[in-house]
């Protein structure tokens, strides 16, 4: 089972001009355990993904633009569990959920068990922008990005050798996910005009049964953004998510109880842990205070600011 340590965290301070928070997922992360060519490449992809946001921001662009953007480049990386590298379901499928959220008008799109979108985070985008709804799932949710001309694609782009081992080792016997990690994808920003926005996208649990839905794609509980309190995306343990309604709770604790962005987020993974969860979170306010905190081994998590270099990390002693 994956331990539960001691709470991990890092929050910066204010920022006059835009801020970007990524995550790649919380779980069992140690150095023996991943090896040297892993952190390299999760390093790598990680830069990527706040390349990817920074550049949006840096050039006046809008925090929703920065978290898609930020998260597209982290679902075409097979390494990590979201988009292409997702993991299978019992029915060895890739079943993906996402969302997005922006803060300035606290307008929404999510989608689960979607199969066909490249990147389940630009369909997510098109509910929020060109449907009336918040939500659809499975195959209403592939019909609609058909029609509105997300790019699909075939299974075999979803499909990796590794994923695929992983789940067969599940299917014999193994516990994959709890001793490993949850590959969740994130990313939360705070653009130059204060405004805020969050996207989080999964694949799920290897060998997920029921078409289960975790936290991700659920408003309020694995992502929000409220440019009056924060902006905040989880990975972990979804269904302990869902039960505290992570992501509003910590932008609750800081607009209604007036906690700090680290006191709230913390407050937040305390109660997870209470419960017996397990995971983590980015989060940044409206003066763009950014960081994360998580109660697991690790977390796959890096953040950019207009006046300091790229911050990237994956271990809790990082």
């Amino acid at each position: 089972m994956t331990e539960l340590r001691s709470l991990t965290s890092y929050w910066s301070g204010p920022a006059e001009g835009w801020t970007l928070v990524i995550h790649g997922g919380a779980g069992q992360l140690r150095r023996l355990l991943l090896g040297s060519d892993a952190e390299a490449h999760a390093t790598t992809v990680l830069t990527a993904a706040l390349d990817a946001g920074a550049t949006i921001l840096a050039g006046g662009g809008t925090a929703v633009d920065a978290v898609e953007a930020a998260v597209r480049v982290l679902e075409d990386d097979p390494y990590f569990n979201a988009g292409r590298g997702a993991v299978f379901s019992a029915d060895g499928i890739n079943e993906l959920d996402a969302a997005i959220m922006d803060g300035a008008t606290r307008e929404a799109g999510a989608v689960s068990a979607v199969t066909k979108a490249r990147n389940p985070v630009t369909l997510a985008r098109a509910v929020m922008e060109q449907s009336p709804h918040v939500m659809l799932t499975a195959s209403g949710a592939d019909r609609f990005g058909a029609e509105h001309d997300i790019e699909q694609v075939a299974p075999a782009w979803f499909h990796t050798d590794e994923r695929w081992r992983q789940y067969e080792e599940l299917r014999a016997g193994g516990t994959f996910d709890a001793d490993l990690k949850y590959g969740t994808v994130g990313a939360v920003a705070r653009d130059d005009k204060g405004r805020l926005a969050a996207a989080t996208s999964t694949g799920g649990l290897t060998g997920k049964r029921w078409n289960r839905i975790g936290d991700s794609p659920v408003i309020g509980a694995g992502t929000w953004a409220e440019d009056a309190g924060a902006a905040t995306s989880c990975t972990g343990s979804g269904e302990h998510f869902i039960r505290v309604g992570a992501a509003h709770e910590l932008s609750a604790r800081v607009r209604l109880a007036g906690q700090s962005i680290g006191e709230a987020g913390a407050g937040v993974i305390g109660e997870i842990g209470a419960l017996g969860g397990i995971g983590g979170l980015i989060s940044v306010d409206a003066q763009g205070r950014g960081g994360w905190c998580f109660n697991s081994q690790g977390m796959y998590r890096g953040l950019a600011r207009a006046d300091q270099p790229h911050i990237v990390a994956m271990y809790g002693d990082d």
